[in-house]
């Protein structure tokens, strides 16, 4: 269904351009929504003066996903990264939403929500504390038309993984940018995939024989030598053609089992719905 009152053609959301002003569309987002799940959220936000379009967007398409998912009666919500998630963090501080924090705890995937918790003066917890979550919210990278995502360009997939696993809900909000049909299409960079140091050499090796022509160990700026994760590992990053990328779940199986894996940055199957700001348009496509 489309909210735009017209029926997109497929799968994927209709982006018709909208004459009305930013702030007075209601969640000016697509929302793909999973299995099981209706949108419900009305609220209309305000458009801030000082930000573009786009920042604007993103903020209605991080409170779109609070005002859905996130209910008085959840107690222990997982807090993603990405530049769309401290939008989530400031609909999560305000009314009605604020009334329960006290109640709550906010787990992190990273350095960045971690100060985003802290900051906030929300109770901050970590997985081993609550290896059950209510709801997981968090950037990606890139999402396609079943809700698989690539994550990881901040290399904080592996925590983000174990906190979309651990959700009862795991719930994406990002850009427009990030809205794909296939995996690949707009996320240039490859697969990110966490590696134990000592095993990188053998992966690389093992990610040419299975067919990606060109890993790249990611390299640090400001520093010399790799990317190190939070959890002291390094990421590879990995570009397969569009055949591979096709069946996200079988390439995810098939890096997984190289030794010296620790994750992968591919989530396939694990959203229930994905939230993406568009500066004019508004539209919903379900699954």
């Amino acid at each position: 269904m489309s909210t735009s009152g017209s029926q997109p053609s497929s799968r994927r959301p209709s982006h018709s351009a909208s004459t009305r002003p930013l702030e007075a569309i209601s969640h000016a987002s697509a929302s793909r929504i999973g299995p099981g799940v209706a949108p419900k959220g009305v609220a209309i936000i305000q458009s801030g003066a000082a930000l573009s379009p786009e920042e604007a967007a993103k903020r209605q398409a991080a409170y779109a996903a609070v005002d859905e998912h996130v209910k008085d009666y959840h107690k222990v919500l997982g807090i993603g990264s990405g530049s769309t998630v401290p939008y989530v963090v400031e609909r999560l501080c305000q009314e009605p939403h604020s009334r329960d924090n006290m109640d709550r705890w906010f787990i992190p995937t990273g350095f960045q929500s971690k100060e985003l918790i802290v900051k906030a003066g929300l109770n901050l917890g970590d997985v081993d504390q609550f290896p059950s979550i209510d709801v997981t919210i968090d950037g990606a990278d890139e999402v396609d038309d079943d809700l698989n995502a690539i994550k990881g360009g901040g290399a904080c997939h592996l925590r983000e993984k174990v906190l979309a696993e651990a959700a009862d809900s795991f719930i994406i909000v990002a850009d427009s940018r990030k809205d794909s049909k296939v995996l690949g299409t707009n996320w240039k960079q490859g697969v990110p995939i966490e590696v134990a140091p000592f095993a990188w050499a053998k992966v690389f090796q093992n990610l040419q024989k299975m067919g990606c022509e060109k890993p790249v160990l990611r390299m640090g700026k400001m520093k010399a030598g790799p990317v190190v994760t939070d959890n002291g590992n390094f990421v590879i990053d990995a570009v397969f053609s569009e055949a591979y990328m096709r069946d996200p779940s079988e390439l995810l199986h098939r890096i997984k089992m190289l030794t010296g894996v620790l994750e992968v940055g591919i989530f396939a199957g694990m959203a229930q719905a994905a939230y993406f700001g568009y500066p004019v348009s508004f539209s919903l496509a379900e699954r």
